[in-house]
């Protein structure tokens, strides 16, 4: 009777601060080591939430696209987007284009679509001088950290996203819907469970409330899964805020997060959220060749400030819908 070849054992390193670590034996040919050790790195991935993968070094973009074709089990288009990328290959994608001194905060990837990733790649084609870490936390854990009124509330109502589309800051509406005819973005609203309204300007402006806890589709854990400390207003630098503010008005920010009901968040609160996530982060310090895989629903990621040119690729895997994960606030399609 015919049996499966066994799965190639993997030496993780695991230290107190930082992602479990391995090592690739052999970066002569990435897509290769990434083909035949695939069940290797998914089953770390499963168990620790996510790994980094140091020493492969795939060539270049083309390269790296192969490295995580041969580590999904299918690329995902980016739909939502809050920021503008550039694209490299069908489902390969630039950072997020964010300012390199501002911190991209602790969040979940696409965590208020309906469909999202169950898995993230990145892959660091060029570090910088310094910082631009792809830093890490357990969201279990900081579910558990979290006061329990607070996330009994969340439970109760969700979260709500609002953004007001223009062409000078945040994504575009070709970036957030792949494409500027009203039609078609009207069609997807509905479909996707987003509320909206055009500007006089011709702007758009939406609104979409979601669960800010969900259940882990394979394992059933809670976690903390949103976006709701990284898109607040109050995570913005104050100068920041208050130049926006200023030009488009406290309701027309190209993005933000309310309570489900539509009651602000504090400034206390979202400083709470962020001090919870700082507590229980891990990072390690981006190499040349590293390669990341992350659980997206049971690991948020991050981005730090960074100085001089940073090249970090990006591909969104393996969808999972919102229905499969427990939602606790009910969302209504048209």
């Amino acid at each position: 009777m015919p049996t499966s070849p066994p799965v190639p054992m993997l030496d993780v390193d695991l230290q107190p601060g930082k992602p479990p670590i391995l090592r690739a034996d052999s970066a002569d040919d990435a897509a290769s080591w990434a083909a035949e050790h695939r069940d290797a790195v998914r089953a770390v991935v499963a168990e620790h939430g996510s790994v980094l993968v140091r020493g492969l070094r795939p060539a270049d973009q083309a390269g790296t696209a192969a490295v995580f074709r041969r580590l999904a089990a299918g690329l995902m288009t980016e739909k939502e987007a809050f920021a503008s990328r550039r694209t490299y290959a069908d489902g390969v994608y630039s950072s997020s284009k964010w300012p390199p001194h501002q911190p991209m905060c602790m969040h979940h990837e696409l965590s208020y679509t309906l469909e999202f990733p169950g898995l993230m790649l990145f892959a660091c084609l060029s570090a910088p001088d310094a910082g631009g870490a792809t830093a890490l936390a357990d969201a279990p854990t900081v579910l558990g950290a979290l006061p329990t009124d607070l996330v009994e509330r969340f439970l109760r109502e969700g979260w709500l996203l609002t953004r007001t589309y223009n062409e000078e800051i945040g994504a575009s509406l070709t970036d957030a819907f792949g494409s500027e005819d009203r039609g078609a973005v009207e069609s997807y609203c509905r479909a996707a469970a987003i509320e909206f309204e055009w500007q006089p300007d011709g702007g758009l402006r939406t609104w979409q409330r979601r669960s800010a806890v969900v259940r882990h589709p394979v394992t059933g854990r809670r976690c903390w899964f949103n976006q709701i400390a990284f898109l607040n207003e109050w995570t913005l630098a104050p100068e920041i805020r208050e130049y926006l503010v200023d030009i488009y008005g406290a309701d027309g920010l190209p993005f933000n997060t309310r309570y489900g009901n539509g009651a602000p968040i504090g400034e206390d609160t979202v400083q709470l959220l962020n001090d919870v996530y700082q507590s229980h982060t891990v990072h390690e310090p981006w190499q040349a060749g590293d390669l990341m895989l992350v659980d997206n629903i049971r690991t948020a990621h991050s981005r730090e400030p960074y100085e001089g040119p940073r090249e970090v690729l990006v591909a969104m895997a393996d969808a999972v819908r919102l229905a499969d994960c427990s939602p606790t606030v009910e969302v209504i399609t048209r």
